[in-house]
C-alpha cells in the first residue's frame, strides 16, 4: 500500500511534470518584467513618444502586478488554484497578443495593465500549486526548479528582448508569449487534476457568501494607481504646479488615509495592516521595497543609457546586463548553503555590495567600454541574492501559519511597487539633473574662456577643407553644443546612480535592526 504522505495533493499526477509546467508559465511571466527594458528605445521611436513616456510600459505592468497580489489569495480560494492559474495564463497570453498589436501608447498601456493583472496572480498561485503537488519531504526540490526559472528569466530577458528588437521588431517581445501561453493553458488543463474535495470546500465558502473586501480593494487601487500616475506624470506636468497632479496626489493620499482604519476594523482584511506594524515584518517589507526599486530601476536605466549615449544595439545592451544574471544564478546556490548565518548579516552584506555596484558607476566617462557596465551588473548580481533569499526567512519569522499567504503577497507587492517607484524616481532625477548640468556647462561657453576657444579652433581646423561651402563656424558651434549635451546627460546618469547608491545604503542599517531568527522554530513546531 502506498503511503499517502509520499504523495502530494494531486495524487498520482507526476509532481515533476506539474513543476515543469508551472515553472514554464512563471518563466514567461518573469521574463516579461525585463524583456521590454531593452526595447524601450524601439517602442519610443515606433510610437513617437519620449523615453520617459516609454518607461511607463514598465511601471504600469508593475503597479497592476502589485494590485492583484492583494486579492490573489481570495480569488484562488474561491475559484480554485488551478482555475485561477488557467485564467491568469489565458489573460496573460491574450494581453501579450494585444500588446504586440498596439498602435499607440495609450492602448499599449491598457494592455500592459491587463498583462500585469494576469502576471500578478500567477506568481503566488504557482507557489501554492507546487506546494500541493509535492509531498513535504520533496517540496524543496520542486521549489528549487521553480527558483531556477525565476532567476534565469531575468538573465534571458534583456538579451532575448534586444535580439528580437534588433532583428524583428519590439512587438515580438510580447508576441513571443502567445505560443508558450497557449501550450501552457492546454497542458495544465489536461495534466493538473481537479480535486472534488476542494470543489466541495469552495461550494461551502460560496454558500457563506463571497466575503471579499471590495472597499479595501478599491481603496488600494486608488492609492497605488494614483501614486503611480503622480510619479509617472509629475516630471512632464511640472509636479504640483499641475492641477492634474494635485488631484491624483490628493486622491492617493485620501485613499491611504481611509484604507488604514478600514482594514484595521475588518474581521478578514484584504491586507493585515498589523503585520506591517510589526518590527520584523515591517522592516522586511521596507527592505524589499528598496530592493525592488534598486533592481528594476537599474535594469531599466542601464539599457537606456547604453543605447542612447553609447550607441549600443538593443542586443548588446541586453548582453551587458546578462553577466550579472549569471552571477545571480550561481550566488543563489551559494547563499542557499549559508543557512548558519543570521539573515540580518547576509542582507546587510548584500546591501553593501549593491551600494558598491552603484558607486562603481560614478566613475563613468564617455570612453568606458562594455566590461565597465558588465562589471557593475556582476557586482549587483553578487549582492542581490544575499538579500532575496535571507529576507524570506526573516519575513516569515514570527508569522502565524494562517498568515503566510498574506506575508508572501505583501513581500511580492513591496518588490513590484518598489520597482515601479524606482523607475519613476530614476527618470525624474535624470530629466531634472540633465537640465541642471546643461545650464552649468553652458555658463562656461564663451570667447572669454581659453579652453572653449582652443576647442573651437581645433574643430574648425579639422573641418576646413571637408565642407563644400567652407563655412565651418556654425558647424563647429553645433558640434560643441552636442558635446555639452552629451556630457550633461552622462553627468545626469551619474546622479541617478548616486541616488540609487544612497537607496542601497539605507538597507544596511535597516537590515541590522532585524532580530535573530530561530532556525529550529519550524522543526520544534513540527514535533
Amino acid at each position: 500500500m502506498s503511503d499517502p504522505a509520499a504523495k502530494g495533493e494531486y495524487g498520482n499526477a507526476n509532481p515533476w511534470t506539474i513543476a515543469i509546467l508551472v515553472a514554464v508559465a512563471t518563466f514567461m511571466e518573469v521574463l516579461d518584467t525585463t524583456i521590454a527594458n531593452v526595447a524601450l528605445r524601439y517602442i519610443s521611436g515606433g510610437l513617437a513618444i519620449s523615453s520617459d513616456e516609454a518607461s511607463w510600459v514598465i511601471t504600469t505592468y508593475l503597479v497592476a502586478n502589485s494590485i492583484v497580489l492583494c486579492a490573489s489569495g481570495w480569488i484562488a480560494q474561491m475559484f480554485g488554484r488551478k482555475n485561477f492559474f488557467l485564467m491568469c495564463i489565458a489573460l496573460f497570453t491574450l494581453s501579450s497578443l494585444l500588446c504586440g498589436l498596439a498602435w499607440n501608447l495609450q492602448v499599449l498601456l491598457i494592455f500592459r495593465v491587463m498583462q500585469g493583472l494576469a502576471g500578478g496572480g500567477m506568481t503566488p498561485v504557482a507557489q501554492s500549486i507546487l506546494a500541493a503537488a509535492f509531498p513535504p519531504a520533496k517540496r524543496s526540490q520542486g521549489f528549487a526548479l521553480y527558483g531556477i526559472a525565476v532567476v534565469v528569466a531575468p538573465i534571458v530577458g534583456p538579451t532575448l528582448g534586444g535580439w528580437l528588437s534588433d532583428n524583428l521588431s519590439w512587438h515580438w517581445c510580447f508576441l513571443i508569449n502567445v505560443p508558450v501561453g497557449l501550450i501552457s493553458v492546454i497542458l495544465i488543463y489536461l495534466i493538473i487534476p481537479s480535486s472534488p474535495e476542494k470543489q466541495k470546500e469552495r461550494e461551502r465558502l460560496w454558500a457563506k457568501g463571497p466575503n471579499f473586501d471590495i472597499v479595501g480593494f478599491l481603496l488600494i487601487v486608488m492609492f497605488l494607481g494614483g501614486l503611480e500616475l503622480v510619479l509617472d506624470r509629475g516630471q512632464i506636468d511640472d509636479w504640483f504646479g499641475s492641477e492634474f497632479i494635485v488631484t491624483f496626489a490628493a486622491t492617493s493620499a485620501i485613499a491611504l488615509l481611509l484604507f488604514i482604519p478600514w482594514e484595521l476594523n475588518r474581521p478578514q482584511p484584504l491586507i493585515d495592516i498589523r503585520m506591517l506594524a510589526g518590527r520584523q515584518f515591517g522592516t522586511c517589507f521596507l527592505i524589499m521595497l528598496v530592493t525592488g526599486a534598486l533592481l528594476i530601476a537599474t535594469t531599466q536605466i542601464l539599457p537606456q543609457l547604453l543605447q542612447e549615449e553609447f550607441g549600443y544595439t538593443a542586443t548588446l545592451a541586453g548582453l551587458a546586463i546578462s553577466p550579472g544574471g549569471a552571477v545571480t544564478l550561481c550566488m543563489m546556490v551559494v547563499v542557499g548553503r549559508l543557512g548558519f548565518v543570521q539573515p540580518r548579516y547576509l542582507i546587510a552584506a548584500g546591501a553593501a555590495v549593491a551600494c558598491y555596484a552603484m558607486v562603481y558607476m560614478l566613475r563613468m566617462t564617455p570612453d568606458v567600454d562594455y566590461w565597465y557596465f558588465a562589471w557593475s551588473r556582476i557586482y549587483l548580481g553578487f549582492g542581490l541574492p544575499l538579500i532575496f533569499i535571507p529576507i524570506t526567512a526573516a519575513s516569515y519569522d514570527g508569522i502565524a501559519p494562517n498568515k503566510t499567504d498574506q506575508a508572501s503577497a505583501l513581500i511580492n507587492l513591496a518588490r513590484n511597487f518598489g520597482g515601479s517607484v524606482g523607475v519613476a524616481l530614476s527618470q525624474t532625477v535624470l530629466a531634472r539633473r540633465e537640465q541642471f548640468h546643461q545650464s552649468r556647462l553652458v555658463e562656461h561657453l564663451g570667447s572669454w574662456n581659453p579652453f572653449y576657444n582652443d576647442t573651437l579652433n581645433h574643430i574648425q581646423t579639422y573641418l576646413t577643407g571637408r565642407t563644400a561651402t567652407g563655412g565651418t563656424a556654425g558647424t563647429s558651434t553645433a558640434i560643441i553644443g552636442q558635446m555639452v549635451q552629451s556630457q550633461a546627460t552622462i553627468l545626469a546618469y551619474v546622479d541617478v546612480f548616486v541616488v540609487l547608491a544612497i537607496i542601497a545604503m539605507v538597507m544596511v542599517p535597516l537590515a541590522l535592526t532585524l532580530r535573530t531568527v530561530d532556525r529550529n522554530a519550524g522543526v520544534k513546531a513540527a514535533h
